[in-house]
């Protein structure tokens, strides 16, 4: 009998693909790929790490759907198997692939978001009386760990520095793109 493994895209509980991948990781048959992405985000307590998955709500899993489908669709973490009515799609090959080669060289598969702060970026102050604030970076003090921005204050543009740790890049977030999936 013929191999008829394929990629497939699951559907994760809320929150749990890295659980779904972990309990999928277990089956025997079963090759997951579940890419996460590690970012700073401005909190109340400044900024602070997060990972989550490159697709929320969606992790990746090869194998042979005849033979594995109800124990994969069963799975801890694993809300569903994406179907269009009857219709299971696949997935190319090469999206899996091309993922992949983005993340090379990535550990466990979490690639770390942490645009570099140069002049001329637009960053989010996170902390101080100016938290929330918008500004431009002027000027970049290595050495010190320390940036330069431009503020409005009192009608007039001045120059402060403040910590690099003090800023985030806003707005950073990566989403599935559409036409990720292809009919059969």
């Amino acid at each position: 009998m013929e191999n008829e493994t394929a990629w497939y895209c699951l559907q994760a509980q809320p929150k749990h693909e890295h659980i779904a991948a972990a309990s999928l990781r277990r089956l025997d048959g079963v090759e997951v790929y579940c890419p996460r992405i590690r970012y700073r985000k401005a909190t109340r307590r400044g900024p602070v790490w997060f990972v989550e998955a490159m697709f929320p709500g969606y992790l990746f899993a090869r194998f042979d759907f005849p033979k594995m489908h109800r124990a994969v669709r069963h799975a801890n973490g694993v809300s569903t198997i994406l179907h269009f009515g009857t219709r299971v799609p696949k997935l190319d090959d090469l999206l899996i692939a091309s993922l992949r080669e983005l993340y090379a060289g990535a550990e466990n598969d979490v690639k770390i978001i942490d645009p570099e702060i140069i002049p001329g970026s637009v960053v989010a102050i996170t902390s101080g009386v100016f938290a929330g604030l918008e500004t431009l970076v002027t000027n970049v003090l290595p050495a010190k760990k320390r940036i330069c921005v431009l503020l409005t204050f009192l009608g007039q543009e001045i120059e402060a520095q403040i910590r690099q740790e003090e800023v985030v890049h806003p707005g950073h977030t990566i989403r599935m793109q559409p036409g990720a999936l292809k009919g059969e």
